[in-house]
């Protein structure tokens, strides 16, 4: 089914998304599934397969997407541009299609930390040219990449959300947040979108705290910031691994208690192919599925 129609729908219960990413090594494949299966109870409305950084899980990325749907989910396939040929595109389109995936979320993808690296001649530099060859000649539900408190690369949050306006103007039709640990980032970052007339559905991406290291990581590659509240917890379960796991789940509850109570219909799962926390969350949510 297509996300952008499901995300349109007027019901009682909010959409639930999970994101997972291809296991790196094939000893890794039972615990993926596994995560997979246990988060199958919450009966997902779509699930969305990562790419990999400069397209490097490719071949599996697609194989995934293709398993998953196979075995009865509905598939956002990633697909990033940057380090892609034309050729390679299109060749993943026809498989994807070929699959019955109908769900396509363009990306640029990070640019190679090689300080040599060229982009494909025939290839895109940008997310919405991708987005554009897409719509342009493909039946795909197309969703793109949304930063609530700018893109790393952008001047400003408001030059970002013009970007966005762009990529949605080209024919995307719904938007997947970055991470963020503060609902304010969100809540502003949609007024400025409805300000600069984006109508698309803003589903937010949600990050369950399970580690020291992981939050530390990952607010360096995306630039999410992290509250003092929530680095005061963090610091001080530094050395108690299960005790800010805990507390991250918590924390998380909390952030999606306050989404839900203001009206946001949507929540996506970066679960980091990992099923308890966000089994927790849930949970504790009591979020009633059909």
């Amino acid at each position: 089914m297509r996300v952008c129609d499901i995300l349109k729908e007027e019901r009682e219960f909010p959409v639930i998304s999970f994101e997972f990413f291809p296991p790196r090594r094939r000893e890794d494949e039972g615990a993926f599934w596994g995560t997979v299966e246990t988060l199958s109870r919450w009966k997902p409305d779509f699930v969305s397969v990562t790419y990999g950084a400069g397209g490097s899980t490719h071949d599996k990325s697609l194989e995934i997407a293709a398993s998953l749907k196979e075995r009865g989910y509905n598939v956002v396939a990633h697909l990033t541009c940057i380090s892609s040929t034309r050729r390679r595109i299109v060749e993943a389109l026809e498989f994807l299609r070929e699959k019955g995936i109908g769900n396509v979320l363009a990306l640029r993808g990070d640019v190679p930390s090689d300080p040599d690296f060229v982009p494909p001649k025939d290839g895109f530099r940008y997310a919405y040219q991708l987005v554009e060859f897409i719509s342009s000649r493909y039946d795909f539900c197309v969703g793109v990449a949304g930063y609530p408190e700018g893109h790393p690369e952008a001047p400003s949050l408001e030059k970002d959300v013009e970007y966005l306006k762009l990529k949605l103007d080209r024919g995307a039709e719904f938007v997947i947040t970055q991470l963020f640990f503060r609902n304010e980032f969100y809540y502003r970052f949609v007024e400025l979108a409805r300000k600069r007339g984006i109508d698309a559905p803003i589903v937010p991406g949600i990050l369950p705290i399970t580690s020291y290291n992981q939050i530390v990581r990952f607010t360096q590659l995306c630039g999410a910031s992290i509250p003092d509240e929530l680095m005061e917890t963090v610091e001080r379960f530094r050395d108690d691994p299960e005790g800010l796991r805990r507390a991250g789940i918590e924390y998380t509850i909390r952030q999606c208690e306050d989404l839900l109570e203001n009206g946001v219909r949507f929540l996506h799962f970066y679960t980091l192919n990992r099923s308890p926390a966000t089994h927790e969350i849930l949970s504790a949510l009591s979020i009633r599925r059909p």
